[in-house]
């Protein structure tokens, strides 16, 4: 299973404090306002902001919030949100991945440089790790929504390229340009899926034992903590063992 999605685990596992999860929304808010001020309001017409609102609700995003940010792109008062991607290392030599909206450029870049560093990682130039990703639509869906071959077959249907399957439950892939239109074909075929968003897929990955681990949650920690930061990515891999200590 690959190391965002683990990590996903994990932070699900732990349970999202009021402060966290209020963090959350903010980001999402900062996501929808963007999809919605660069292009059409109307989610139909838009399949960033489709997407947006869908990952919002996802997470349980008040339907109020979600009206709110379209409603602050549509008003024109909301701020001119710049798109950045941010490479490095983190303990181990694992590749981690920032992407961040900011309004302030040489804050967040000074931001994020010092937590990397703070942190026992360090900030490496834009495309020194990011050739050991891939960017792919990724669509998940509960155990519940049938066996791994029902999951193959809707997914083939529907246009995507690969499926993980396993106890926690099904994630499905698909080239990055497919994702709206693998989703609503996968939606047909097996309902409302738990996530559905544009992702960095490791294609080698960096083993880390406990202790690496750990020093390596700290430091997502610290940059997902950051208001600029959007979502962070690594391509960690780590037995069942070590994830079970942590």
């Amino acid at each position: 299973m690959a190391g965002h999605s683990k990590w996903a685990n994990i932070q699900h596992r732990k349970g999202r404090q009021d402060a966290v999860r209020a963090k959350l929304f903010s980001k999402f808010s900062k996501e929808i306002t963007v999809a919605a001020k660069m292009g059409d309001p109307d989610p139909d017409k838009n399949p960033r902001l489709r997407l947006a609102i869908k990952e919002a609700k996802a997470q349980s995003m008040p339907k109020d919030n979600i009206e709110r940010a379209i409603k602050k792109a549509m008003g024109g008062d909301a701020e001119d949100y710049e798109e950045i991607r941010y490479e490095g290392y983190g303990p181990n030599g694992v590749a981690i991945i920032v992407e961040a909206m900011t309004d302030n450029r040489n804050r967040t870049a000074s931001n994020v440089r010092s937590t990397f560093t703070k942190n026992g990682g360090n900030l490496g130039e834009t495309g020194s790790v990011a050739f050991m990703f891939e960017r792919k639509g990724e669509v998940t869906y509960p155990a519940s929504v049938g066996d791994a071959d029902t999951v193959m077959m809707a997914a083939l249907e529907a246009g995507a390229e690969d499926v993980e399957s396993g106890d926690d439950g099904h994630t499905i892939w698909c080239a990055d340009t497919d994702l709206s239109e693998a989703a609503s074909a996968l939606e047909e075929a097996l309902g409302e899926s738990n996530s559905t968003k544009l992702v960095w897929k490791p294609t080698t990955t960096t083993e880390m034992d406990l202790e690496s681990m750990q020093k390596l949650m700290k430091l997502i920690e610290a940059l997902e903590d950051d208001d600029d930061v959007q979502r962070v990515t690594t391509n960690f891999e780590a037995s069942d063992a070590v994830m079970e200590q942590l």
